[in-house]
């Protein structure tokens, strides 16, 4: 016993340690990165310079596109001092890591440390979760204070506690702050399933008033302050162009296809999407009648359906979905008769790190069937050597493989940070523009380089003039 406990011990220091360097170390490897980024990052700059934590400013104008739980994360970053790169960056790290922990802790309290373990260790090291603690939008504030209300909800829906629901109110308050509708609509499955069970009469736990108290608290007093004053041009374009037209109309330019969350979901749970193939591990045969089971996929399947719906779409909507979807596959793996065998694909998908690395900063100038052909070479002589890694462990170590196979995946991604951030700060980062150039006029680039330009700047800069091959400025 003391010998089990021990090297529980030796295995969960280096675990801790390489978790907080890959969510904390080298935070400003990269300059703000995307359109979204650096706005949202001057926002809660100007909240910290003024004062004014109710009404969102961008360049001077109030701007009303999103919540305000991140504007305050960025602005507490200014306050404390902290630049313009990690201001932003830092809070949502921080936050991130902090639900991983609770993560862990509440599947360990519904089910057993071994799912626990398996899940978190799969969140952690994940593309689509790794990336967006990253960097400081809006998308991983929501999934963290939804999936939180979703945990915690977990008693209620399982053996009808009720102990658990004020909180689980709460967190559906904060999240309604980081995003607006979107987590009431997405916590549908976890209110329909019980009442389907067990009639309309199980929504009267909620309606109780420490769950409804709770989550008004949270939620109202941001949105009662902002209508007051900023009027009705608040509610205008905040619900109807921005809630409700980002899911029915184009004018947003996020239109994709149907279809577009399928190739995306795999990729934000990459390396780990291979064991979607494993019937025993997706559907495991003692947890099929578990409710808790039922609620979590129906809030994975409700939330890529509605998404899915949705005209505008864009990456990080799926984000809210993947601790759900990770602690039923951690659930299943946990319970797999053969859990080595299906860790193997995932070691193998690690070995397309070195080639994704050599090409993703210069993903926009990568043209030719030349290149196309050196990629595809690389790929598969990495992804040679992951399968017989991959092999090795499952034949000779099969008790320690997906330990190995996390462990692997998380020195992975290190290198991958390490080794990329320098190059996508000098391909899609407006940083290196300004620290070199200290441009007083707005040069001929694109909108995401122009918002960074515009951060680091301080302020909106006028377009640079064009002149004509005679030398005569030409207006713009």
């Amino acid at each position: 016993m003391k010998y089990a406990l021990r090297s529980r011990r030796l295995i969960a220091f280096p675990a801790v340690g390489l978790l907080f360097a890959l969510y904390l170390a080298d935070l400003t490897g990269m300059g703000l990165y995307g359109p979204d980024e650096p706005r949202y990052a001057d926002v809660g700059r100007a909240m910290a310079q003024s004062g004014d934590w109710v009404t969102p400013r961008l360049w001077g104008q109030p701007w009303f596109e999103k919540p305000a739980l991140l504007y305050w994360m960025t602005a507490a970053g200014f306050r404390l001092g902290l630049g313009p790169d990690l201001a932003p960056r830092l809070p949502v790290a921080i936050l991130s890591v902090l639900f991983l922990g609770f993560f862990w802790w509440r599947l360990k309290l519904e089910w057993d440390q071994r799912a626990a373990s398996f899940a978190t260790a799969m969140l952690a090291t994940s593309a689509g979760w790794l990336a967006y603690s990253h960097v400081a939008v809006t998308d991983l504030p929501l999934a963290v204070f939804f999936s939180a209300a979703v945990l915690l909800s977990l008693p209620w829906v399982a053996r009808h506690e009720r102990a658990g629901l004020t909180a689980s109110a709460a967190c559906l308050g904060l999240a309604t702050i980081a995003k607006g509708l979107v987590p009431l609509v997405l916590f549908v499955p976890v209110l329909a399933l019980p009442v389907i069970a067990g009639g309309w009469k199980r929504l009267r736990d909620w309606l109780r008033p420490g769950p409804v108290l709770a989550f008004l608290a949270c939620a109202l007093p941001w949105y009662i302050l902002c209508t007051i004053r900023n009027g009705s041009g608040f509610l205008r374009v905040f619900f109807l162009e921005q809630q409700f037209g980002r899911f029915r109309f184009a004018t947003l330019q996020h239109v994709q296809p149907v279809w577009f969350y399928i190739p995306v979901f795999l990729v934000l749970l990459y390396p780990w999407f291979p064991l979607l193939a494993f019937p025993s591990v997706v559907l495991p045969a003692g947890l099929r009648r578990d409710p808790r089971v039922r609620m979590l996929a129906a809030v994975v399947v409700f939330g890529f359906l509605f998404f899915s719906a949705s005209v505008n779409k864009l990456y990080g909507y799926l984000i809210p979905l993947m601790p759900a979807a990770f602690a039923l596959l951690g659930l299943g793996l946990s319970r797999a008769r053969r859990p080595a065998m299906a860790v193997i694909a995932p070691v193998v998908l690690l070995g397309a790190l070195p080639a994704i690395s050599a090409i993703a900063p210069r993903v926009p100038a990568f043209h030719g069937l030349g290149a196309a052909i050196v990629l595809s070479m690389r790929v598969a002589l990495w992804l040679l050597a992951a399968g017989i890694a991959g092999g090795v462990l499952a034949r000779f170590a099969p008790k320690h493989a997906f330990g190995a196979a996390a462990a692997l995946a998380g020195l992975g991604f290190l290198w991958f940070q390490w080794a990329t951030f320098p190059e996508f700060d000098a391909f899609a980062s407006a940083r290196p523009l300004w620290r070199a150039e200290h441009p007083q006029c707005a040069p001929a680039v694109s909108r995401d380089m122009l918002y960074g330009l515009y951060y680091y700047s301080g302020g909106q800069i006028s377009a640079c003039p064009v002149l004509d091959r005679s030398g005569t400025r030409v207006v713009r």
